[in-house]
C-alpha cells in the first residue's frame, strides 16, 4: 500500500496516541482487516491516511470544515465542507449571522453566539431541515437511544449494520474477478473499493458526468491513493433514458457501493430491491450517515460530524471534547464494509448490506468505554 504521509503520531485529535477511544479504533480496523486477510498491522496507517496533521485543535477538525460548539444544554458538531453550506447559514441561525461566502474565523464566532442560548435538538432539527451536516453530540445515556437507534435496532455494538436478503443466493464465492461497480465518493465507500480490489475484484470507479467525486479536486493525493487499481468511467446520473447507462452497469455488476441518500437514489429511479432481484447473488452496500432506514435516513453527514453524533470524542468527560482523529467515521467504516462485502460474497450475495457511519463509529466509542 502507498505510504502515508508522516503526520506525527504523538497526538490524535489533541490527546494520546495510546487513548482509550484510540486504541479501540485501531483495534477495530485490525479485526476487520484480519477478515479480509490482510495485515493487522496496517490499521493505524489507515485511520491516518489522509495525512492532514492532528493535535489540539480546540474542538476544530483536522480539515478545519468542522466545529464542536456549545448549546444552552450541551453540544453540537457543525460541519460546512461545501460552499453552499454558508449560503444556508442566514436560513438556519435568522439574523444572528449575514450572509458570507468564507468561512473565517469571525464567522465561526458568530455561530457559536448564536447556538449558545439554543437547544441542541431545534439547532440539528432546523439544520438538517436545510441539508446542514449538524448533529448532537450525546451526553447521557438516553441520548444514545435516540428514535433512529430504536428504529433500526442497531444499538448493539457488535453489529452496527443491517443486513437484507434479497434476489436470491448462489455457490459461495471468493472476490477475486467480481465486478465492483463503485458509485461512491469522499472516503468511506472508495477506501472500500480499494481493498476489495486489492483482494482481487474487477473494480470500476464510477463518477456522474456533471458532479465529479469531491475528493478529486480538494486532495487529489488522497484520491489516487484510494482509488488504485480501480477502472474509471463517467456516466449521466439521471431517471430514465438519462441514466440508462448507469442501470446498464449496475446490471453487469456482481457488488454495487453507493454512498447516497435514499431520496437521491428515488430521484434516478434506482430501487436497490429491484437491482438485487434481478440476478441471484448480487450485492448492494449502502454507506450512508444514519442509514438507509429510519426517521433519519435522510440526514446529511460526514466522517467528523457523524463521530462526535456518536460520542466518538475525546475530553467529552472533562467537557472539553476534541475530535478523535481526521474524519475517523470515515476509514472505520470503509474497512469494515470492505469486511462485510467479503462476508456477504462468500455466503453467495443475495444481500442488500446497510452500515451508517455515525452507528460504526458508536460501536467503537462503547467497545472503548467497555473495554477500559
Amino acid at each position: 500500500m502507498t505510504a502515508v504521509p508522516d503526520v506525527g503520531r504523538a497526538t490524535v485529535g489533541g490527546t494520546e496516541a495510546g487513548s482509550p477511544s484510540w486504541l479501540a479504533a485501531v483495534g477495530f480496523v485490525a479485526s476487520a482487516l484480519g477478515r479480509l486477510g490482510r495485515d493487522p498491522l496496517g490499521a493505524e496507517a489507515l485511520l491516518l491516511e489522509r495525512g492532514l496533521a492532528v493535535g489540539a485543535t480546540s474542538g476544530r477538525s483536522a480539515n478545519g470544515s468542522c466545529r464542536l460548539l456549545r448549546t444552552a444544554d450541551g453540544w453540537v458538531a457543525v460541519n460546512l465542507p461545501r460552499p453552499d453550506d454558508l449560503e444556508l447559514l442566514p436560513a438556519w441561525l435568522g439574523a444572528a449571522i449575514s450572509p458570507s461566502s468564507v468561512l473565517t474565523d469571525e464567522r465561526w464566532d458568530e455561530i457559536a453566539d448564536a447556538l449558545a442560548t439554543r437547544m441542541s435538538v431545534s439547532v440539528v432539527d432546523t439544520a438538517q431541515e436545510l441539508g446542514l451536516a449538524v448533529a448532537m453530540v450525546p451526553i447521557s445515556e438516553s441520548d444514545q437511544d435516540d428514535a433512529q437507534l430504536l428504529a433500526r435496532s442497531t444499538r448493539d455494538p457488535s453489529r452496527p449494520f443491517l443486513r437484507t436478503s434479497i434476489g436470491g443466493s448462489v455457490q459461495e464465492r471468493s472476490l477475486a474477478g467480481l465486478r465492483v461497480v463503485d458509485l461512491s465518493s469522499l472516503w468511506a465507500g472508495p477506501l472500500c473499493s480499494r481493498l476489495l480490489a486489492q483482494a482481487g475484484a474487477d473494480v470500476i470507479k464510477v463518477e456522474s458526468t456533471t458532479r465529479p467525486d469531491g475528493t478529486r479536486l480538494g486532495d487529489p493525493e488522497l484520491f489516487q491513493r484510494l482509488h488504485a487499481g480501480k477502472r474509471f468511467a463517467q456516466v449521466p446520473f439521471g431517471a430514465g433514458q438519462s441514466g440508462a447507462a448507469l442501470r446498464e452497469l449496475l446490471a453487469t455488476a456482481d457488488v454495487i457501493i453507493e454512498g447516497s441518500r435514499p431520496r437521491a437514489l428515488d430521484r434516478l429511479g434506482i430501487d436497490p430491491a429491484d437491482v438485487l432481484a434481478t440476478q441471484p447473488g448480487k450485492v448492494w452496500l449502502s454507506i450512508t450517515a444514519y442509514g438507509r432506514t429510519g426517521p433519519w435516513c435522510n440526514r446529511v453527514g460526514f466522517g467528523d460530524d457523524t463521530a462526535a453524533a456518536a460520542g466518538l470524542l475525546v475530553g467529552l468527560d472533562l467537557d472539553a471534547p476534541e475530535f478523535l482523529g481526521d474524519a475517523i467515521a470515515d476509514p472505520l467504516t470503509g474497512v469494515l464494509s470492505a469486511a462485510l462485502v467479503a462476508d456477504a460474497v462468500a455466503a453467495g450475495g443475495g444481500l442488500l448490506v446497510d452500515v451508517a457511519l455515525r452507528e460504526v463509529a458508536r460501536s467503537v466509542a462503547m467497545r472503548a468505554q467497555v473495554q477500559w
